[in-house]
């Protein structure tokens, strides 16, 4: 999660479901409330092995978003208690390096209740790091925009500036710093 922002790091997770335990509601993070989702994380924490990786503002900007996401997905299935022999991945593209076997499901949060699970732990965790980042950076609304390009986060770089947390490669934030130079 967390391709598009601005700011923060790429956050990625690897869920293993039992199938007897599955939460109820399971869906799309993008489809639920933030109240939801945050339930729902509780609650698959509790019943699946749920393994998370993430990559920095550092190597978002040294390796591109992309390479970044491969990056962090390889570090959640990493992470988890016990290495698949099988990962479902959301997208069209397979990440290289992954130590198992794979498949990759356009439009998978919304058809696999793993990959769903999946998005939902991601979000929550990135969301939650992005409101504590928002405590020692006050005026950019990380709390409520978690970094991403909204008018409000706009207004915030040009009063502000640059944090370290802001994802210099990123062409807005690129401009910024060319034109304080």
């Amino acid at each position: 999660m967390g391709r598009g922002p601005w700011a923060g790091p790429v956050t990625a997770c690897a869920v293993i479901l039992d199938p007897a335990t599955l939460p109820a509601g399971l869906d799309d993070s993008k489809k639920l409330s933030a109240a939801r989702r945050e339930a729902l994380c509780k609650e698959i924490h509790k019943v699946a092995q749920v393994g998370v990786g993430e990559a920095s503002v550092e190597e978002v900007d040294a390796l591109n978003i992309l390479q970044a996401t491969y990056l962090a997905m390889r570090r959640a299935v990493s992470a988890l208690p016990i290495q698949p022999d099988f990962a479902l991945i959301d997208g069209n593209r397979i990440p290289p390096g992954l130590p198992c076997k794979a498949q990759a499901i356009v439009k998978g949060d919304s058809i696999s209740a793993s990959i769903a699970a999946a998005s939902i732990v991601a979000k929550v965790t990135r969301d939650q790091q992005m409101v504590a980042l928002a405590q020692q950076y006050p005026g950019y609304g990380w709390e409520t925009n978690v970094g991403y390009g909204v008018k409000s986060h706009r207004e915030a770089l040009q009063n502000l500036g640059v944090t370290p947390h802001h994802r210099r490669s990123f062409k807005p934030i690129h401009k910024i710093l060319c034109e304080e130079n």
